[in-house]
């Protein structure tokens, strides 16, 4: 997270932040995403090019401090064309049984949250009904009309996510985060990320990322529930930022094994990979609630 730095240059294989007459120096191995804040910042194409090699992805904040943009490597994955053509390839009948899992993770880590910040008993049941009611390729879209529930549950019925109001800034901000963190684990990869398996917008260059990000966006969720809304009362300031970038670096414990979010999506969107290309859904692994608060 780097907010009104003057000057962001390359010195050897590390990335060196000036600001305010000191300088900062961190190896671009270390690095997986970074934040641009500020109106009063300069970085040259050569540091580009290098976040690029690196598969760095950069999000780039507007006056509002709302991230506008990102930038992510192209064509770094080694087998880049083979990865393509196995993904052109993927049948219909394989993205329709994925995304029914894909939307069954989702439901039932909303389930999990509603459960946690002690939802009407009522409204966990009307989530049940949608959950066992999931058909293939979601064509009922249960998503749709369990996200309805679970957002009016969780801030009253009132509320849409097109309100002004601090969850709705939380969830911008940290929605982006996963989004492009997904942006560059799909990128290094090798997989088009314009062609997803029900996202479909023809406008949208992360089609597939945002597939590949629903399961997660409960557990960001919770977390802006249990770390941002209690703290922070106004607009999204600096450290409430932070805490939603540290999202990633959140304990998670993955098939009985301690690691952290950013590794999680690692080995969710591999599993996503080998279960399309083996044309067997059981690969895919599951991303829950429970992973999160279980470490």
């Amino acid at each position: 997270m780097i907010k009104d730095g003057d000057y962001l240059r390359l010195k050897l294989d590390n990335l060196e932040i000036e600001k305010q007459n000191q300088k900062f120096t961190i190896p671009l191995s270390d690095i997986a995403t970074i934040t641009l804040e500020g109106d009063k910042m300069a970085l040259t194409t050569k540091l580009l090019a290098k976040f690029a090699h690196h598969n760095i992805a950069l999000i780039i904040c507007d006056n509002k401090y709302l991230p506008c943009g990102i930038f992510q490597s192209v064509g770094q994955y080694h087998r880049t064309a083979k990865r393509s053509l196995e993904q052109l390839n993927w049948s219909e009948d394989q993205k329709q049984e994925i995304w029914s899992k894909i939307v069954i993770q989702k439901i039932t880590n909303q389930r999990a949250v509603m459960i946690l910040k002690n939802s009407e008993s009522e409204r966990i049941e009307k989530l049940d009904e949608l959950l066992k009611n999931v058909e293939l390729g979601d064509k009922t879209n249960r998503e749709g009309h369990a996200a309805k529930v679970y957002f009016n549950s969780l801030y009253g019925m009132g509320f849409t996510r097109e309100n002004n109001q601090m969850e709705n800034y939380a969830m911008d901000y940290g929605y982006t985060i996963i989004r492009a963190y997904i942006a560059r684990l799909v990128a290094g990869s090798g997989l088009i990320s314009t062609l997803g398996i029900f996202h479909r917008n023809e406008y949208n260059s992360f089609n597939l990322i945002d597939d590949l990000m629903e399961p997660f966006r409960p557990l960001m969720d919770y977390y802006i529930l249990d770390k941002i809304i209690p703290n922070y009362k106004e607009y999204l300031s600096w450290e409430a930022r932070c805490v939603l970038i540290d999202f990633v670096n959140q304990p998670y414990l993955l098939n009985g094994k301690k690691t952290t979010i950013d590794l999680a999506m690692q080995n969710y969107v591999q599993s996503f990979i080998k279960a399309m290309n083996g044309e067997n859904t059981e690969f895919l692994i599951e991303i829950t609630l429970e992973g999160m608060r279980g470490v």
